[in-house]
């Protein structure tokens, strides 16, 4: 190597730490949210349970038979914004935070009190509205996807295609609204890979905000540009 050559390689590698110094130093803001254990009393490994995945929602389409009337009997039945059903006979009634059997049990119920002697109803969900959550910051993908009752914290970045390369893995944050306040939790995402700590569930209306960390996007930009400037030099 030159003595030129050795003198830009020092300067480069002077460039370099003052980069990573910049954004170590950078105006990093950190979250106020809470993190480690407290992070679960917000966002909690499991949410809800099966049976209030099952729960019944607004825009949901119903099929329900009674057996020998086929003037109740239909596939068409949806559940109002209010969250109300309309049902021949049975009139008005409210069904969204009901499961499916528990609406057959109330129908029969009503049925039977007034009108049908001993009837046989059956309830299935034929169309259910879908259910979402937002991912954003630093992900290969960010947008709006499907939730179900299986969606983790790390599923749910898969589908967002993984954070980027100047992710912050540390400062992964979740937000929800809890009884009509919007409450936030922490989270490593490297603990959680590592199966240190639990992968909290994803619920619908979720918002997973993935962190920028400085030192890694300082380095990226380095990398960028030492094509441009010409750093590296073949020997």
């Amino acid at each position: 190597m030159t003595d030129w050559g050795v003198m830009k390689a020092g300067r480069m590698l002077v460039a370099v730490a003052t980069a990573l110094a910049l954004g170590a130093c950078g105006d990093h803001r950190p979250s106020p949210l809470p993190a480690g254990q407290q992070a679960y009393a917000t966002i909690p490994e499991f949410a809800r349970s099966d049976a209030e995945a099952q729960k019944l929602r607004s825009g949901d389409r119903l099929s329900i038979r009674v057996f020998g009337e086929p003037e109740l009997t239909s596939e068409q039945y949806r559940i109002d914004a209010a969250g109300y059903l309309q049902v021949p006979l049975v009139g008005e009634m409210i069904a969204a935070g009901l499961t499916p059997e528990e609406l057959r049990r109330e129908l029969t119920r009503r049925l039977g009190a007034r009108f049908i002697r001993d009837p046989q109803v059956s309830v299935a969900v034929v169309e259910s509205v879908k259910t979402r959550f937002a991912v954003e910051g630093q992900v290969e993908q960010p947008g709006v996807y499907d939730a179900d009752s299986q969606t983790t914290l790390l599923s749910a970045l898969a589908q967002a295609r993984s954070p980027s390369r100047t992710a912050k893995l540390d400062e992964v944050l979740v937000f929800r609204m809890v009884n009509g306040q919007r409450m936030g939790a922490r989270f490593d995402l490297r603990d959680i890979r590592a199966g240190i700590a639990a992968d909290p569930q994803i619920l619908p209306g979720d918002t997973i905000v993935v962190g920028f960390s400085e030192v890694k996007g300082a380095f990226r930009d380095f990398l960028e540009a030492a094509p441009i400037l010409s750093i590296f030099t073949l020997f």
